[in-house]
């Protein structure tokens, strides 16, 4: 076997990896996130109170994402990943066991600090992948997180209606993520630094292209967590629909972006990532508009969906981005994503806010404007546009890209 087909080979199983790697981190997520009224019976919390801890995660992963490029520097990607992604999938205990709203805010803080340094561990080596490959799939990879999400989220639905103790649930499901997770890191690409590389600082400032990536991140993330906590409350408050409605607008916004995410690299790799962001951007106005013009919950519903698909590929594509723009992809990545965490910390309080001191049609205008900002500002990402010419099937160089 020559070293161009083992080493194709080697690029194939890292991907697919990688892919899984990302699933197990969103069935995490998922797991948690169903039993949180369980947490919070358990901790004796009320909702002012729970809102305040589920702060910490947030809060947890922008002090620890820095220290991510550090501990891959220091033990190798492959080695660092699988021990992040264990603690990720081992902190998913922390939170159900605590008793009191301190504890759970320390579970929580741990939760979200190991959380960040595996996502960022986790994106860099799939930006690594998509470089060796020549070919967009960090969208899809964002898509497999997402199903990862939906896998843990029916699974803590079925125990919650069983009356499952979270506890148990969350020590049987920790388990089994682990040991996914640890199979998947097997296969992801072992990188090394070079012998003569300086490692990187343990906390610095994001590089200034990560700061302007990350600003495109802001705004998807901030539409993508409004639409998530407030488009229930939205079309139930505001537009008068039945509870199981409501719900059921979350759900299509929450489908919409999983299915464009698994079936963005397609559209990337053949309009480039700058194209893509505007029209998606032009995608999350359109939807914004109807959400806030439109008065009637189909209408409602369709713009949330529209939303769900203009942004779902914006995040991918800025992690992308983010680990072409300069020396250090992994120092530019952890920008990216503590910017991106920030914004998912503050979106909920601030449409919040603002649908208090007038209404959620003005709170989702401001949604509107952020979408508008992607279209305008999409060039930033120009460092993560693989809009190039197709390379040739019969090229010994590089693996075949398909369009």
């Amino acid at each position: 076997m020559s070293a161009v087909v083992y080493a194709h080979r080697e690029v194939r199983r890292a991907r697919y990896a990688v892919a899984a790697v990302f699933a197990v981190h969103g069935a995490v997520t998922g797991s948690f996130a169903t039993r949180v009224p369980w947490i919070q019976d358990h901790a004796g919390v009320s909702a002012g109170q729970l809102g305040l801890a589920l702060a910490f995660p947030a809060l947890g992963a922008s002090v620890a994402m820095p220290l991510a490029g550090r501990v891959s520097h220091r033990f190798g990607a492959r080695t660092a990943l699988r021990g992040l992604l264990a603690l990720w999938t081992l902190a998913l205990v922390l939170p159900s066991l605590a008793p009191n709203l301190l504890t759970l805010c320390l579970a929580l803080f741990l939760y979200g600090a190991s959380a960040g340094m595996s996502d960022v561990a986790m994106n860099a080596l799939g930006v690594e992948v998509e470089n060796r490959i020549d070919k967009s799939i960090m969208s899809g990879l964002h898509g497999m997180w997402s199903a990862g999400a939906l896998t843990g989220s029916a699974a803590g639905t079925l125990a919650a209606h069983l009356g499952a103790d979270a506890r148990l649930h969350h020590v049987l499901a920790a388990g089994v993520l682990t040991v996914l997770g640890r199979v998947a890191c097997t296969w992801v690409l072992d990188l090394q630094p070079a012998e003569d590389e300086d490692p990187p600082p343990r906390f610095a400032l994001p590089p200034r292209s990560a700061l302007l990536i990350g600003a495109i991140g802001f705004c998807a993330v901030f539409a993508e967590g409004a639409s998530l906590d407030w488009s229930a409350v939205y079309l139930r408050d505001q537009l008068d629909t039945s509870a199981g409605l409501a719900a059921a607008c979350t759900t299509g916004f929450t489908l919409t972006m999983a299915v464009a995410r698994l079936a963005g690299d397609k559209v990337v790799d053949r309009f480039g990532a700058v194209r893509t962001v505007r029209v998606s951007g032009v995608l999350a106005a359109l939807g914004g508009l109807l959400v806030v013009l439109g008065g009637h919950p189909a209408v409602a519903m369709t713009g949330f969906a529209l939303m769900g698909l203009g942004i779902a590929v914006v995040v991918p594509l800025c992690f992308a981005a983010a680990g072409r723009a300069g020396s250090n992809p992994s120092l530019a990545i952890a920008g990216v994503a503590t910017i991106t965490y920030t914004s998912g910390l503050v979106a909920p309080s601030a449409i919040g806010g603002l649908a208090q001191a007038t209404s959620l049609v003005v709170s989702f205008g401001l949604v509107t404007v952020l979408a508008c900002c992607l279209v305008l500002f999409a060039k930033v990402l120009r460092a993560g546009d693989r809009n190039r010419p197709k390379i040739s099937p019969t090229s010994a160089a590089v693996p075949d890209r398909q369009p």
